[in-house]
């Protein structure tokens, strides 16, 4: 345990530089860009009923946290080259990440300011994730469903760019609120530092404390009430550089909890999407259809206020993020408590939002479970219909209706016959043989009567 930590140690104070100078950078620059995109038009109206902001703001947020970014890492590796080159990291994991996540981030640029649709997002996106691929950050295998196998080229290609699509829009998608995708992402980033620091990741652990400190200094700005949002180009760009430092440590260290770790981190977004496509795949529409249905939107609609939402939201990433942690030391009783807590959670959460769609999955189910008692019952009758036209004698009909109304619903059942056979229970005053069947627990049983009643004459 001695070593690791005096490697911890080590990485530390590389890592600080770069958080402080990026911290102080978006700090200054975000009042920048916000003024002046103010200055240039370069805003975004309330145009759609989606919209949750009163007034036009600039939407170029992003802006001063990859140049926050860049300029604090660069500087931060340079002056560490310079003063500690026994420290000095190997550059080419930053080398792969950097161009495709520049292209991710001129993407948003775009598209902040001229629009793109959805397919051309999501092609662009692919073809940052091929780069990342092709540099040698790829999804390997899959051991909680495939074991030690590795995957080949034609497998681990769609693969690493379905992750690292799914991870970039999935904070994309949760920028509905001041603050909301900033803030949850700086937990993630965290996590991703943690997990790179004692997973001996010195540049790793130097871009994810540049990229927390940039999205820090920004929030400055972009809490509720907001003067800037962080726009296309910042969440896309935020959501890449994520995707793909998650990747290259589950690389590092191919295991499910190497895999799991950032995938339960990155819970909020992962979990926005997925009742997204979930929702929207149910009522029929497209799955690309803005809504007001998301989960900022259902806690607005509960009397929230927007800085109410955002810190109960804080407070969800920042679950998230502590079960991920929690994931480092994987026991078996660790893992059935991470397990447990976040099932347990999810599902309390999305019944407490009220979604339409899944309470009419709900009762679609239970319509289900009931049909399949129905079609039961009912064979249960018909197999009783057969039997009875091969009964001999009345004791042997009664047994028949006994086992056949014993396995439905009904409470009770009287049988009378018309002449004197053995076999039934004598009750009524006038000698009339009948037999008398109820059912234990039933309201019958009880003496609480009967809710209805109905006379079939078997003969």
């Amino acid at each position: 345990m001695s070593q690791p930590s005096q490697r911890i140690l080590k990485v530390s104070p590389i890592g600080s530089r770069p958080f402080l100078a990026a911290l102080f950078l978006s700090f200054i620059l975000t009042k920048l860009v916000r003024d002046s995109a103010i200055q240039r038009g370069l805003v975004a109206a309330p145009a759609q009923p989606r919209h949750l902001h009163i007034q036009a703001l600039p939407r170029l947020g992003g802006l001063a946290i990859v140049f926050s970014f860049l300029i604090a890492t660069g500087c931060a590796l340079l002056v560490t080259r310079l003063m500690r080159p026994e420290l000095s990291p190997s550059l080419r994991p930053l080398l792969t990440i950097l161009p495709p996540a520049i292209l991710i981030f001129l993407l948003g640029v775009y598209d902040d300011i001229r629009g793109v649709g959805p397919y051309w997002k999501f092609l662009v996106q692919a073809i940052a994730g091929a780069m990342l691929f092709a540099g040698g950050l790829r999804i390997l295998d899959l051991p909680v469903l495939f074991g030690a196998h590795q995957f080949s080229w034609s497998t681990g290609l769609p693969l690493t760019i379905l992750w690292v699509m799914a991870i970039t829009n999935a904070f994309n998608l949760i920028d509905g609120l001041d603050g909301l995708a900033a803030g949850s992402a700086l937990f993630s980033t965290l996590v991703v530092f943690v997990v790179a620091l004692l997973g001996h990741l010195p540049l790793i652990s130097l871009i994810t404390l540049a990229l927390a400190g940039a999205v820090l200094g920004f929030l400055r700005y972009n809490f509720n009430p907001a003067t800037i949002f962080l726009g296309d180009c910042g969440s896309l760009f935020i959501g890449f550089m994520l995707s793909a430092l998650a990747l290259y440590g589950a690389q590092k260290a191919p295991t499910i909890i190497a895999v799991a770790i950032p995938v339960v981190s990155f819970g909020l977004p992962i979990l926005e999407t997925s009742l997204s496509v979930l929702r929207r795949f149910i009522s029929g529409r497209p799955v690309f259809t803005a809504d007001r249905e998301h989960i900022h939107h259902k806690l607005l609609q509960r009397g929230m206020s927007h800085r109410q939402v955002v810190i109960v939201l804080y407070g969800v990433s920042a679950v998230f993020a502590l079960l991920s942690l929690f994931l480092l030391w994987p026991t078996g009783s660790t893992l059935g408590l991470v397990l447990a807590v976040l099932g347990t959670g999810v599902w309390i959460g999305v019944q407490h939002l009220g979604y339409l769609e899944f309470g009419e999955i709900r009762r679609v189910a239970q319509r289900t479970i009931e049909q399949r008692q129905v079609f039961v019952n009912n064979l249960a009758i018909r197999r009783a219909t057969e039997e009875l036209k091969l009964a001999e004698d009345f004791a042997q009909v009664g047994r028949i209706l006994t086992a056949a109304f014993d396995s439905n619903d009904f409470d009770s059942f009287e049988l009378h016959s018309e002449a004197t056979t053995r076999g039934f229970h004598l009750v009524d005053e006038e000698d009339v043989p009948r037999m008398r069947w109820q059912k234990p627990g039933s309201f019958a049983s009880q003496g609480f009567g009967s809710a209805w009643s109905m006379t079939l004459p078997l003969v």
